[in-house]
């Protein structure tokens, strides 16, 4: 985030001597992106932030992929993953309990209802973009604490310890998006400076900041870490215990801290003719994007096809995940609200027969949908493999199979 912020107790000069009342010295931490080259944060611990008492394996939930092949387009169910009441909510959390959807070098996709608290929790692989989907949370960081809810992206940094809370009656249903990179928005909204300029679709009084930091009494306090080793894709996980609390920060300054925009605030750009993703994107990281499609008044041209037209992923696979409204592209596919689709490079798609029909004179669109572009393809997770329909790939001929493939995920495992 390039914006500096200011919260707590700091000294007037970076890296002095910053006292306790007592006159102990406070503990500097810089967190920083790019090898001190990119943005930072100054935190002041009251104790060593090095100090472990315990180190052990941390056995995460099953991080295999399985290739998609045969290559197909697939639609997977989230629904079927918890349920529709979300039996067994209660004793989920937010981090323990995602289930892998998608997954590459690059970024891994999961889903989550849960209805506990996480963990403390930290992933030092790259940053996280968290949607929700439905319910209400505190996430709670070192820097301080962000309340969450339906429609929220989260962006919480590379490293940044945190837990989520559930702070509802019902439990709060998570679609996360880990990256492998930083995340931020695109580089053509903002300045050589880094603000969001003009053309953006989102501006800085869109973002909500954390409150002051907390002060946390405790003692063996365990943090999970998701980080680079020997598992699979490469990823492996650790607890380190710490004598004290790690949410003892006292104050911190910097540009790097997490923060929450909401999808309501998106202001979707459209035109006389049908507008391509890009002008729905509102995150980027390395090698993905992440898009959202927003209700918005649609191509005001008097020939105007307002669904999209057919298209290649020539470089990209695609992701969707249908939070709510009417796809209009889409019906007569079996995908509805909670749906995922995956569109792979290789296969043209778009809108369902008779739907490009349909929305001509249309002058709305009530959908909404988070989108995932990668430019590398995406393998099937355990959580993919078991929702998958194993008839998305025929709907656009009206469910004819001249052959037995391709399976569901789940067979081809």
């Amino acid at each position: 985030m390039p914006y500096y912020r200011s919260a707590g107790s700091i000294p007037p000069k970076r890296h002095t001597q910053h006292r306790t009342p007592e006159g102990g010295l406070y503990f500097e931490e810089l967190m920083g992106e790019e090898g001190f080259s990119s943005d930072s944060s100054l935190l002041y611990h009251a104790d060593v932030p090095s100090a472990v008492v315990d180190v052990r394996v941390w056995d995460l939930p099953d991080q295999s992929l399985t290739p998609n092949h045969p290559l197909a387009p697939r639609h997977f169910a989230t629904a079927e993953l918890f349920g529709p009441a979300a039996p067994g909510a209660a004793g989920v959390d937010a981090v323990t309990g995602r289930r892998l959807l998608l997954g590459n070098g690059d970024v891994r996709l999961s889903y989550v209802v849960a209805g506990a608290p996480s963990p403390l929790y930290r992933n030092a692989i790259g940053d996280e973009c968290l949607y929700v989907q439905s319910g209400t949370a505190e996430v709670q960081t070192l820097f301080g604490d962000l309340p969450v809810g339906e429609g929220d992206y989260v962006i919480v940094p590379r490293a940044t310890t945190h837990r989520w809370v559930p702070t509802g009656p019902d439990p709060v249903r998570v679609y996360a998006i880990e990256a492998n990179s930083h995340i931020g928005p695109p580089k053509r909204f903002l300045s050589r400076y880094g603000q969001l300029l003009e053309h953006a679709p989102y501006c800085e009084r869109d973002l909500r900041l954390p409150g002051e930091p907390q002060v946390v009494e405790g003692t063996d306090v365990d943090v999970l870490i998701k980080h680079r080793g020997p598992g699979p894709g490469g990823i492996a996980g650790t607890v380190h215990t710490y004598p004290r609390h790690p949410f003892d920060v006292v104050g911190w300054d910097g540009c790097l801290y997490p923060y929450v925009f909401n999808i309501a605030d998106y202001e979707p750009i459209t035109g006389r003719v049908h507008q391509p993703p890009p002008a729905h994107q509102v995150f980027e990281a390395a090698n993905f994007v992440i898009c959202n499609f927003v209700p918005r008044k649609v191509d005001y041209h008097p020939l105007a096809v307002p669904v999209p037209y057919y298209h290649s992923n020539v470089d990209s696979d695609e992701v969707m995940f249908y939070v709510g409204g009417d796809y209009e592209a889409r019906k007569g596919s079996g995908i509805a609200p909670g749906s995922i689709s995956l569109h792979p490079g290789g296969h043209p798609h778009g809108p369902q027969p008779g739907a490009v029909e349909r929305s001509i004179g249309a002058e709305y669109f009530d959908e909404l949908a988070v989108m995932v572009d990668t430019f590398r393809p995406l393998d099937l997770g355990e959580a993919a493999r078991a929702t998958d329909d194993g008839r998305y790939a025929y709907s656009w001929s009206g469910g004819r199979r001249a052959n037995a493939t391709p399976e569901p995920a789940g067979d081809a495992a």
